[in-house]
């Protein structure tokens, strides 16, 4: 199926032994496609992961650290966490945040503490849940295992791993298209505003991709499914499917897609 909804899916805990995160999660082959949702001052403790991170707020605030790097962000900006940095989200005392949370399949969405080693096989969501659940921890409050060896957590080198694109979700539209293009290790995060007329097909995509709509409507056809896509749609689009998105230009549109790289693919 290419079209999706979080707001039709049950969420789950993405992490329930070190997050409160809680959210739909739609799976591809290389990518998996998640929303974090947190309460008002709820979070996760600092922690890391083997794979790469894409996040981009939807909704709220996130007191955000990325290394040593720590920030209040809003909506608009694009958070990159790359492989084994250490890292903390949480949301801001005055209210919830959402979050595009992007990860690489490379490892699961299953986190580790910064003082736990990498284990020689990642556990799966369903074996992190039924841990939670059988040692009836309150979510983001489990175990740390402290004695688990060596850890592999990055918390220097990382660079600047934030990115302001847009002042805000519903700020007015620009006098044309434009396109931000982000290009991480092992995948490529765009941002795309259009205000004139748009047509992109391709008979055979190379890589696996996402896109979600912030703002307004597209067309998206792939392979012989049709949709009219609005804000809060997302479109999947697996490799070798043949798609085409397109707006009239009628009414602005903004949207985000994160696309599998060569790179990516060839360490699945």
């Amino acid at each position: 199926m290419p079209f999706y909804r979080f707001d039709e899916m049950e969420g789950q805990y993405l992490t329930p032994r070190l997050s409160t995160a809680h959210g739909p999660i739609i799976e591809g082959k290389t990518i998996y496609f998640c929303l974090n949702c947190k309460k008002p001052g709820e979070g996760s403790v600092i922690h890391y992961h083997p794979n790469e991170l894409f996040i981009f707020p939807t909704l709220g605030k996130i007191n955000s650290l990325v290394g040593r790097d720590r920030r209040i962000v809003s909506p608009g900006t694009f958070i990159h966490v790359p492989p084994l940095g250490q890292h903390q989200m949480t949301a801001t005392e005055d209210g919830p945040s959402n979050y595009l949370y992007i990860k690489d399949k490379t490892w699961t969405v299953v986190g580790l503490s910064v003082e736990e080693a990498l284990p020689d096989r990642a556990a799966s969501l369903e074996e992190a849940t039924a841990e939670f659940e059988k040692a009836g921890w309150s979510a983001g409050r489990g175990e740390i295992r402290k004695d688990s060896g060596k850890s592999s957590v990055r918390i220097d080198g990382l660079g600047n791993c934030y990115y302001p694109i847009i002042d805000a979700l519903d700020a007015p539209p620009t006098s044309g298209n434009r396109h931000y293009t982000f290009e991480g290790e092992r995948m490529v995060f765009r941002f795309a505003e259009i205000v004139r007329p748009y047509d992109h097909r391709v008979e055979e995509s190379i890589h696996e991709a996402f896109l979600y709509v912030l703002c307004g409507s597209l067309h998206a056809d792939v392979d012989e499914a049709r949709q009219e896509v609005s804000a809060g749609g997302i479109v999947h689009l697996p490799i070798g499917s043949r798609y085409r998105i397109r707006t009239d230009g009628t009414i602005p549109v903004r949207f985000v897609s994160v696309t599998s790289t060569a790179k990516l693919e060839a360490r699945l």
